[in-house]
């Protein structure tokens, strides 16, 4: 029996540079001990994993260690491949190091202990259960599309997030105090845009697993014949059926796309993104509080706020706009861009137990 063969891609600078220790005492012994093949590859800078990709040769599976930052690295990098459609069928492992692990919360049971956490993950890889998510991907007018499980945030919230730790001298007030800082600019902060969106699509029949077996040389040969003597059908022209895009202005305090990866339900027959608009008008309290809610939940569409379900949109800033887009917890520079949802796009290993309460249809 073949040995599979899975590579690891290591980001020793995550959770402030206690990735590498991280990994090597409390996964890489499970990983060696289950008899894949494994090569480790550890990027040095920021972005090495989406060129590393590139130059990736086969590999029975993938896992990514490390945290958001890193697993958006990996996607990219596999979906601008040319041969992307071969490589995306190839199952991913998340062994969650980083700071900020989002997808662990979809994939594995919540622990508190850390070390629990990273070896439930690397068990749950060896297991072998895998669960498709969605994939966001987000292009620029000019640039090379990025790849998202999570999600795209914009707007104050986000900003006021990114400088929490900066004022890590004031212990448990910190996450209050960076949001404070920023009722003191320009109130209310407005973030002028257009949205233009699709709405959601239906979701098609699982493709079967086993192909079906090939009929007789006989009939193939009756069916040649066939078609050869028949006499040709005219084609009837088709309508051809207009895509229904919907228009609105938006004036936010923040918008965010995000993916339902965070709340996976596998029996769902509608296949869409969520976008949160949250309204501008909140007053500055009520900014400091949710703002604080938004650190443990950043994807939190908070009372009042107007929800779309689309499957693809384009969003189109102000001219003159400066700021900045998270993107799976990742800064880029705010541009106007086009996103569009590829559902089922990658497969994840998932932690058996979880696996079956996806299957669980949702409570309405």
């Amino acid at each position: 029996m073949q040995v599979k063969k899975a590579t690891v891609f290591l980001n020793p600078a995550a959770c402030k540079g206690k990735a590498r220790n991280l990994f090597e005492k409390n996964a890489a012994p499970i990983l060696h001990l289950s008899g894949l093949d494994i090569t480790i590859v550890k990027t040095d800078y920021e972005g090495q994993a989406k060129k590393l990709l590139e130059l990736m040769e086969n590999t029975d599976l993938i896992i990514i260690a490390g945290g958001d930052g890193t697993v958006q690295e990996v996607i990219t990098g596999l979906l601008r491949r040319a041969d992307e459609a071969t490589f995306s069928k190839i199952p991913i492992g998340f062994i969650p190091l980083g700071k900020t692990s989002t997808l662990s919360q979809t994939l594995y049971p919540g622990s508190l202990n850390q070390v629990q956490h990273i070896a439930d993950a690397t068990l749950a890889i060896l297991k072998g259960e895998t669960v498709p998510l969605d994939v966001l991907q987000i292009k620029g007018e000019k640039e090379q599309p990025v790849f998202a499980v999570t999600g795209l945030r914009w707007g104050s919230y986000r900003d006021s997030g990114v400088k929490v730790s900066k004022y890590w001298y004031l212990g448990p007030l910190k996450t209050k105090a960076a949001h404070f800082f920023n009722t003191l600019k320009e109130w209310p902060q407005k973030h002028q845009a257009s949205l233009t969106y699709l709405g959601p699509t239906k979701r098609p029949p699982e493709e079967p697993e086993e192909k079906l077996s090939r009929p007789p040389l006989y009939v193939r040969i009756y069916r040649r014949l066939s078609l050869y003597w028949a006499s040709p059908q005219k084609e009837i022209p088709q309508e051809a059926t207009l895509e229904a895009w919907e228009e609105m202005q938006l004036s936010t305090i923040e918008i965010s796309i995000t993916t339902q990866n965070r709340q996976l339900d596998l029996t769902r027959t509608e296949d869409f993104m969520n976008i949160c608009i949250e309204p501008d008008t909140v007053g500055k309290g009520d900014f400091i509080n949710r703002g604080s809610q938004k650190m443990c939940d950043p994807h939190l569409c908070s009372k009042g706020s107007q929800c779309v379900q689309a499957s693809r949109c384009i969003l189109q800033l102000s001219e003159g706009t400066e700021s900045f887009f998270g993107i799976d917890n990742e800064e880029y520079e705010a541009m106007p861009v086009e996103v569009k949802l590829l559902p089922r796009k990658l497969q994840f290993f998932c932690d058996p137990k979880r696996r079956k309460q996806m299957l669980q249809p949702a409570v309405q």
